[in-house]
């Protein structure tokens, strides 16, 4: 399928279009331009880091069970790389997620879906920076729906929701997908890469190229990855925000819940997440 087909952009409106349903369930991801002005970009930068600063100070180590990721920046000062439940701990950002447009979102997969913010991860914030000391500059070839065989032993439909905070021009390496794998067989699924492993591009792959304010969805089932920026330092950084479209049976996680066995198992390929 020719790539000028995939670059094709949308504008989220009041309703889906039968242009947009059409092309998600075709390819398995859809891009929307201009979500969020640039002032609700730089509020939300704001809250974040508000609540970075808060998270740093306290030492929190997990929310929920789910680990939280540290690293240093261009200028080694200490930051959050991955956010988990970061809606639950930011009126902003809850708040946020309360436009009735992503609501509309959940009509990919089903009237029965529903925005999740205490489900699975809630809304994390992956903050992509390329130095020597960065924990989270890449991560490898992967299906976000394997974790529900990991923990429910079912596969239910799911999609995820990005926001994007700063531009994402392929220098920054940003998200690869590959439209369509959102169909493939379940062996497929489990076999056609070897999870968070293998990081090399694909032939069928395609690049994400966003602005701040854009926001994407792509199926919980789709391959895809994260490529590691050409560029280092402040040029490199690069932050998302995304929040799951679940169907399935309710379950909330708390602080009481444990550790997900796929993010125990992480610092076996650090070196290639």
């Amino acid at each position: 399928m020719p790539t000028n087909d995939y670059n094709k952009k949308f504008f989220l409106a009041d309703e889906l279009t039968a242009e947009q349903l059409d092309f998600f369930d075709k390819y398995g991801f859809i891009h929307f331009k201009k979500f969020i002005s640039t002032e609700k970009v730089a509020a939300t930068l704001e809250a974040i880091s508000e609540l970075e600063n808060k998270w740093i100070t306290q030492g929190l180590e997990k929310v929920n069970g789910i680990p939280i990721k540290y690293g240093e920046d261009e200028n080694g000062k200490e930051i959050v790389q991955r956010f988990a439940f970061s809606s639950l701990h930011s009126q902003f950002l809850h708040n946020l997620l309360q436009d009735p447009h992503i609501s509309l979102l959940t009509k990919f997969i089903g009237d029965n879906a529903r925005l999740t913010e205490n489900e699975k991860d809630g809304l994390v914030i992956s903050h992509y920076v390329n130095t020597g000391k960065s924990n989270y500059t890449k991560m490898g070839w992967h299906t976000d729906g394997l974790r529900d065989l990991f923990t429910q032993f079912t596969l239910n439909p799911m999609l995820n929701v990005g926001i994007y905070l700063d531009d994402s021009p392929i220098e920054k390496g940003g998200l690869r997908i590959i439209p369509g794998s959102h169909k493939q067989s379940l062996y497929q699924m489990l076999f056609r890469k070897r999870y968070f492993l293998d990081n090399d591009p694909d032939k069928d792959e395609f690049c994400i190229i966003a602005e701040a304010g854009d926001l994407t969805v792509h199926s919980g089932r789709i391959w895809h990855r994260v490529a590691l920026s050409t560029l280092s330092g402040e040029a490199s950084r690069r932050r998302v925000m995304y929040i799951p479209i679940v169907q399935g049976k309710y379950k909330p996680r708390s602080e009481n819940s444990w550790t997900p066995l796929y993010h125990k198992v992480q610092h076996l390929v650090k070196k290639h997440f």
